[in-house]
């Protein structure tokens, strides 16, 4: 009988890459849709066919008591989020809510299902449970490159609440004697990233201004430094969390470090143009507390999990560039041709 995985957040970059990955494992995946969502039209459309999808809200604990226990999964990967940074000062208590609570609600269903029949839960006798933490926990850096025993210093209500998030799981852990693990990921990119993060507003930018569609692309700190990897790489780390005789977490990154003018350099150099040229600070889009550093110290993922990057950060961003300058090619072709087909 195959395992069968429920992804919470499973349209988002790295659930659309994770449900690929197991898949290829003959998994079967389910994945948690909010409402009237259609995962026709997200990044895991062409997936659909291979999919179960159960309905679910990270807001509502009967809700996820329910999905769960219709699931009866063998695991659990909680990628659901509001994973924007500025957008947790904006909306500061629904960030905590999903981030912090929400994790918070998905483990007592967990819980609850497991206690209402333990026969049922997986054909391991038990739910095992990720929780995507992140390197934003770490902030206010207290030592470099960070590790599993650095302390957390977030910066921003969206680091606040993964922080909740993770302590929350090993609360779980060593309390109810629950498989759950944290991945610390560290930034991870890839053509699917949403437009308002960084890398992806980069990628998309130098695309249009190659095709003429744009001239000046407007950023905050280009100082800001991070290590940046590959979603699809990150993912496998997930899996292989869920896999170990016993429950540990992990952090996940490169090790390497680039800062966004890296980013800008690299990107603006794979269509031949000066990012000179064209970039342009606007002090508006600077955070109100910056975290100016991360770095991942994953020897423990090499070492334990046999994790190991496949794509570098310059593999990174010409990948993000290419795909950018097909998509938006496609899509200036497509409105020419309605464009013309209305006269």
């Amino acid at each position: 009988m195959s395992r069968r995985a429920l992804i919470t957040g499973i349209t988002g970059q790295d659930g659309s890459y994770l449900a690929e990955h197991l898949l290829s494992l003959g998994y079967q995946v389910w994945g948690l849709i909010r409402g009237q969502a259609n995962p026709r039209k997200s990044r895991i459309s062409r997936l659909v066919s291979d999919l179960c999808f159960v309905n679910g809200d990270l807001l509502d604990q009967g809700s996820l008591v329910a999905a769960v226990d219709k699931v009866q999964p063998d695991e659990v990967y909680n990628l659901a989020a509001i994973s924007f940074v500025p957008m947790s000062w904006e909306q500061a208590e629904l960030t905590t809510d999903v981030n912090g609570m929400g994790v918070l609600r998905t483990l007592e269903a967990i819980r609850l299902v497991c206690g209402l029949d333990k026969s049922r839960n997986g054909s391991s006798g038990q739910i095992r449970f990720y929780q995507a933490s992140s390197s934003e926990m770490f902030g206010q850096v207290v030592e470099s490159p960070q590790h599993e025993m650095t302390n957390f210093h977030p910066r921003s209500p969206y680091g606040v609440a993964k922080t909740y998030g993770h302590f929350i799981t090993r609360n779980y852990r060593e309390s109810f004697d629950m498989y759950g693990v944290s991945g610390i990921l560290f930034n991870h990119e890839s053509p699917r990233r949403g437009a308002e993060f960084v890398t992806r507003k980069i990628s998309l930018a130098v695309a249009q201004i190659k095709l003429g569609l744009q001239d000046k692309l407007y950023l905050g700190n280009l100082d800001a430094v991070r290590d940046w990897g590959f979603a699809g790489d990150y993912v496998r780390a997930m899996h292989l969390m869920l896999q170990q005789d016993e429950p540990t977490d992990y952090v996940v990154g490169t090790g390497r470090t680039h800062s966004v003018h890296d980013a800008v350099r690299m990107a603006f150099e794979c269509v031949g143009l000066n990012w000179r040229d064209h970039v342009v600070i606007d002090p508006g889009l600077v955070r109100p507390a910056e975290v100016e550093t991360l770095c991942a110290d994953p020897s423990r993922a090499k070492a334990e999990l046999g994790w190991e990057p496949s794509v570098t950060f310059e593999q990174l961003m010409h990948m993000m560039v290419e795909s950018d300058l097909q998509n938006v090619s496609r899509e200036r072709e497509l409105g020419d041709l309605i464009l013309a087909s209305s006269w």
